[in-house]
């Protein structure tokens, strides 16, 4: 299938882009890499009637420590993110999931700012920024404003982004020295959309947990922060029973969808199971 028609026009700058999105009489579109939204046009499940190419916008490029975060301009390519090593050294569970988003031709071509823009819910990068509680920023050209991640992904592929505004970057918490992160997806085949998905970030005092987040992708309309069962593992120090504990409490607090291949029944099952799993890595891992 090819996409509807549409118009094009390549931005200059952040306000040149909002001008022509406000200027647009149907719907406009902002085009980054294009990876995700073109094949979404040319199936026919997205329509635009104006492309703004937003992709030779300087201002949107870089990664750059700023005191306890590190801003990733929304033009990183996912390539960037995972051979940054500034993202490395500060923000590992980054460099954990990149090689899961789908295949390196298009990590080459794919952004960063574009994945969390387009806010598809078993994507990966929108699960860390969640784990994280990554902060968004949104650039209307006049303007700039912050958003928690858990604030920003609202609904299926609906942000909390205003009519015009563009994901300028994103910034991240830098490590500490009690923090431990785990990253792992469930797939049919490398490549693929999850079928499910885990990001974790815990902050460890000696060999208890402090705090802990959890975040789940493709089981749902957006990136899932499981409460119940980072709550359950506060205090801990990750036993057996305690993960048992965690598990149940996922069971109690997420109603996964389901699909045309996999039943809520499995997908809660294999979401259980993953955390198992990615919690027995975290209490390996050591200071």
């Amino acid at each position: 299938m090819k996409a509807s028609n549409f118009a094009y026009v390549r931005a200059r700058s952040i306000g040149d882009a909002v001008a022509a999105f406000r200027g647009c009489a149907g719907e406009a579109r902002y085009l980054a890499g294009g990876q995700s939204l073109l094949a979404a046009m040319n199936l026919r499940l997205l329509a635009s009637d104006l492309l703004i190419d937003i992709s030779r916008i300087d201002a949107l490029r870089g990664i750059e420590r700023r005191g306890d975060e590190v801003r990733i301009g929304a033009l990183t390519r996912h390539a960037e993110v995972q051979t940054s090593p500034l993202v490395a050294e500060h923000v590992p569970l980054l460099t954990a999931a990149a090689p899961w988003v789908a295949h390196p031709a298009i990590r080459n071509r794919g952004t960063f700012g574009g994945s969390i823009a387009f806010a598809d819910p078993a994507s990966e990068f929108p699960a860390v920024a969640l784990a994280l509680n990554a902060r968004i920023e949104l650039d209307n050209g006049e303007q700039r404003r912050l958003v928690a991640a858990e604030q920003f992904f609202q609904d299926l592929y609906e942000t909390a982004a205003e009519p015009g505004e563009i994901v300028s970057a994103v910034y991240c918490p830098v490590a500490g020295a009690g923090d431990r992160f785990t990253f792992d997806e469930l797939a049919r085949r490398r490549g693929d959309y999850a079928i499910v998905g885990t990001a974790i970030a815990a902050t460890f005092d000696g060999d208890a947990i402090a705090r802990m987040r959890i975040a789940l992708f493709s089981v749902g309309a957006t990136p899932f922060l499981a409460r119940g069962a980072a709550a359950a593992l506060c205090g801990t120090t990750l036993r057996d029973a305690d993960i048992a504990r965690a598990q149940a409490a996922l069971a109690d607090e997420l109603s996964p969808s389901e699909d045309a291949h996999v039943s809520a029944e499995t997908r809660l099952h294999l979401a259980s199971v993953l955390l198992r799993r990615q919690l027995g890595k975290l209490r390996e891992q050591r200071p």
